[in-house]
């Protein structure tokens, strides 16, 4: 003991005269203090002869394993204040707080798992503490606790926690989880614990950095935060997970950066409330428990491969204002027996409501019932948003609620007798409540079911939107009202649009096709009681009206026209409407009925499009050329366009 004392005391003496850092390594973890710090008013002492006292630390001496003195000219250089450094290093890991905040950092270290246990910061400077993790291990950890913010900085970590998660902060304040800039760092957890995820927070966690964070769940999920998650620069990568890729409650928000989602279990990013019942968003999100998912920028690759899976879920809100977001599903249907009933894969899905009003969505699922998009409440769709949908899986089924190995048909006929909760259906777009368009860009294709579906009404006001289905491309269980913007409507096997209301056309250019009689371009629910009106802009209606149709001023019809042919459409002042192609996969209806608020319209055949292309293709805002069409004066009456080929005939068929 004697000879330990004397071998400290003359190290003190060398650093008194050097002035420089001493650095004490007690217990696995090491402290350093620059010469400024240890002066004749606070100088190193000792206590009887056992304990050695650093400023307001203690340490054993019989703990101790190392004092040196470190002779440089800038402490700061190999400590910055505010900071702990732990470098992992294969079987062992060094811990090196700085000594402005070592009164208030404890540390353990066994191997390479290092704890840490942080108390009250106030007094740092009003500074957090940050922990810069370098260096690599296969058999090491982080697990972080207190109740104070920090941050956590990852500068160039490799490491593996075959027992347990990478990371795990038992800390409920906010923690900010960084990757420096020019660094990859790689963190996977084992088989061998019971964690949440290979990243854990049970508070607040703030994902960030111009660095890279690559993420291996194998328990569970890739990062789980019992708060909300949000994303700033980061490029992430979640490279497999055994459940969801990240999970979190209260909310989920992505500002910016690149995050990569593969190879999960369950869904890509799933967001949950947090206790009982909403608080709705709030200002700057303070407070807020609500389930909802934001997107806000950056890009979002989520592919989702499980069954009855979902890219995005959301137990609240979906809201989308900008980013490149790209969504594959690949995963089948399933037959939930909590629920009791069967169901499909989902691009993005939210229990409330959606709201896409800017981004660059590309959305595929080409499970068995699976959907592009499902908001059980409203569904809203605006301004710049840019939506690519397409489905292409079949109609998923279960014989009966005691027979529930899920099947697939291509066959609508297969599947109407059953109750709902024997089917899950693939649609591009589902809503339950009101689905509304304003603005932006809308793509959908629909293999074997609707292309865009509301259970409730649908109003088109504004926008550029396509849908092209085996089923109704456009359908909606109440009233549909379409007043602005350019709409295509192509089925292959039904009505082009079908409203099981009343279905008002009141502005906007509208080309709608129809497979042949019964089906009609133009859909309302005549057998109801509810009826077809047209009263303004323009409309190209290949299959013909509903019976009963109510059109103020005079409709057109055309006695000839193919299928794979560009057609340009003038109002009654020449001047053009619109450029449309009729697809050639289409089995077309009877009849062309040409319509155009401003008077007698002109159509021209074999027409060069031009100026603002939309519709996936199908559409020109302006054209040139062409040979001029017949138009006559439309004998439908008020009554539909049947029959076959394409000559006129009797009435069309109510909605289904």
């Amino acid at each position: 003991m004697k000879k330990t004392i004397a071998i400290i005391a003359t190290l003190l003496l060398a650093f008194a005269a050097v002035a420089q850092t001493l650095t004490v390594t007690s217990g696995g973890s090491t402290y350093a203090y620059s010469a400024s710090q240890l002066t004749s008013s606070s100088p190193v002492t000792f206590t009887n002869g056992t304990l050695m006292n650093v400023g307001s630390e203690s340490f054993s001496i019989s703990d101790v394993t190392s004092a040196v003195i470190t002779m440089t000219s800038t402490p700061s250089e190999d400590v910055e204040n505010n900071t702990v450094n732990i470098v992992y290093s294969g079987s062992t890991a060094t811990v090196t707080a700085a000594s402005n905040v070592s009164d208030y950092v404890s540390a353990t270290v066994s191997g390479a798992h290092v704890v840490i246990t942080q108390s009250n910061t106030d007094a740092v400077d009003g500074e957090e503490i940050t922990y810069v993790l370098s260096g690599s291990t296969t058999d090491g950890s982080l697990t972080l606790g207190g109740s104070y913010k920090c941050t956590v900085s990852l500068a160039g970590l490799t490491m593996t926690n075959p027992s347990g998660a990478a990371i795990n902060i038992t800390n409920s304040k906010r923690i900010q989880l960084s990757a420096r800039k020019g660094t990859t760092n790689t963190l996977t957890d084992g088989t061998g614990g019971s964690q949440k995820a290979c990243v854990y927070s049970k508070g607040q966690l703030q994902l960030q950095g111009n660095g890279t964070l690559n993420v291996t769940g194998s328990t569970k999920h890739g990062i789980k935060s019992g708060d909300y998650i949000s994303v700033k620069n980061l490029t992430l990568n979640i490279t497999s997970a055994v459940g969801d890729g990240i999970n979190c409650e209260e909310y989920f928000l992505m500002k910016s950066g690149t995050v990569t989602i593969a190879g999960v279990g369950d869904d890509g990013i799933q967001c949950d409330l947090g206790g009982d019942s909403s608080t709705g968003e709030t200002a700057d999100h303070e407070d807020e428990d609500s389930g909802n998912v934001y997107l806000e920028g950056g890009t979002l690759s989520v592919d989702a491969t499980e069954a009855a899976s979902k890219g995005i879920k959301a137990e609240g809100d979906v809201r989308i204002s900008d980013g490149t977001i790209t969504v594959k599903s690949t995963g089948t249907a399933a037959w939930d027996s909590d629920d009791s009933e069967v169901k499909g894969s989902t691009c993005i899905s939210a229990d409330g409501n959606m709201t896409i009003a800017g981004g660059t969505l590309t959305l595929t699922n080409s499970g068995a019932g699976g959907k592009g998009i499902k908001s059980d409440g409203t569904l809203t769709i605006a301004d710049n948003a840019n939506l690519t949908v397409a489905t292409t899986g079949q109609i998923a089924y279960c014989s009966s609620s005691s027979n529930t190995t899920v099947r697939s048909t291509t066959s609508s006929s297969t599947v109407e007798r059953l109750s709902d909760n024997l089917k899950a259906s693939p649609k591009g777009i589902k809503s339950d409540g009101a689905l509304t368009i304003t603005g932006g860009a809308v793509n959908v294709s629909a293999s074997y079911h609707e292309g865009i579906e509301s259970k409730s009404t649908l109003d088109i006001s504004g926008g550029y939107v396509y849908s092209a289905s085996s089923d109704d491309a456009v359908n909606s269980s109440g009233n549909m009202t379409i007043s602005g913007g350019y709409v295509m409507a192509n089925s292959s096997g039904n009505d082009g649009i079908d409203a099981n209301g009343n279905l008002y056309i009141q502005g906007g250019t509208v080309v709608a096709i129809s497979t042949s009689s019964p089906e009609v371009a133009l859909d309302a629910n005549t057998e109801g009681g509810y009826k077809l009106y047209i009263t303004g802009g323009n409309v190209i209606a290949i299959g013909g009206l509903e019976s009963g149709a109510s059109v103020t001023g005079t409709a057109y019809q055309v006695s000839s026209y193919s299928k794979g042919t560009w057609y340009g459409l003038n109002d009654a002042s020449g001047s053009p409407v619109t450029a449309f192609k009729i697809p050639s996969n289409n089995r077309m209806g009877s009849g062309m009925v040409v319509y155009s608020s401003t008077g007698t319209p002109t159509l021209s055949a074999g027409v060069t499009g031009s100026g603002t292309s939309y519709w996936n293709g199908y559409g020109y805002s302006s054209f040139s050329g062409g040979s001029s069409v017949s138009l006559s004066t439309y004998t439908g009456g008020n009554g539909g366009m049947g029959g076959g080929g394409n000559q006129p005939g009797g009435p069309g068929h109510g909605g289904r």
